[in-house]
């Protein structure tokens, strides 16, 4: 067992990288794909050139950020208390968990143009999207987090004389903080797919969906091949951010 070398995780991820690459180039030859079915690595490295270097991915880039973020800084907002109220009222959860469960059966794409009605800026309604696909996933976690919580650590704080802010500051919020980071990290990529959606029901000439819309219909598939990919390396920076903040706040856990 000792003579087990663990490589670092960096490295993995480059061989599996690498490998990809090679099983995708190898696709392309051996199937003879034409270039706008399936372009080759190249493709699609020769569009990704393309489109950083006159501005395009950089723009859409950055207006799909500016959507993202807040659309996950409200869903937290909101869902965080909304979830405590839930742990805590019996009544609450009574009115309000058959509406919340019933809510996820309805597709996000089929309540997104209702937001283009109701909300009449088209930059909130994507940001309203955004924060509905975060919404529950985060509630879930924080709801689950703080229902995680010994029975026994309830009676040693009552018996301390300590009061509901000491209780939550000193036993739940710390008991949750784990499950509701986890819960965090599925958001910050579910955020992306949030923000896509709404640049696709209102596409109106800014963000990576809509340059992916006008990539489509042109039959630019390389160009697509870098949109998604763009599109994966946001939502992965996203989760390693909130990784690093969980690492960070969470360092007391880790070391006990």
């Amino acid at each position: 067992m000792n003579n087990i070398r663990v490589h670092p995780a960096w490295l993995t991820t480059a061989v599996s990288f690498v490998f990809l690459v090679v099983v995708w180039q190898l696709l392309v030859t051996l199937g003879r794909y034409e270039r706008f079915i399936l372009p080759g690595p190249l493709d699609v490295w020769r569009q990704l050139h393309i489109v950083a270097g006159d501005g395009r991915l950089l723009k859409h880039s950055i207006i799909t950020l500016s959507e993202v973020i807040p659309g996950l800084f409200i869903g937290c907002l909101v869902a965080a208390p909304l979830g405590y109220l839930l742990t805590k009222s019996p009544l609450a959860e009574r009115l309000l968990s058959p509406y919340l469960i019933a809510s996820q059966a309805i597709p996000i794409i089929a309540i997104a143009p209702l937001l283009t009605i109701w909300i009449s800026s088209v930059y909130w309604s994507r940001v309203a999207v955004a924060t509905l696909v975060v919404f529950f996933p985060i509630l879930v976690n924080m709801i689950v987090g703080l229902r995680s919580v010994p029975p026994e650590l309830y009676e040693l704080m009552h018996a301390l004389k300590a009061d509901r802010g000491q209780i939550f500051r000193k036993l739940e919020f710390p008991a949750a903080l784990p499950v509701f980071l986890a819960g965090l990290k599925i958001g910050a990529t579910l955020a992306v797919i949030g923000a896509l959606v709404g640049e696709f029901v209102q596409p109106q000439s800014r963000g990576l969906g809509f340059l992916l819309i006008t990539a489509r219909q042109s039959f630019k598939t390389d160009l697509v091949f870098v949109i998604l990919l763009t599109l994966a390396a946001m939502a992965l920076s996203l989760y390693g951010m909130v990784a690093l903040l969980e690492r960070q706040v969470l360092r007391w856990k880790l070391h006990s």
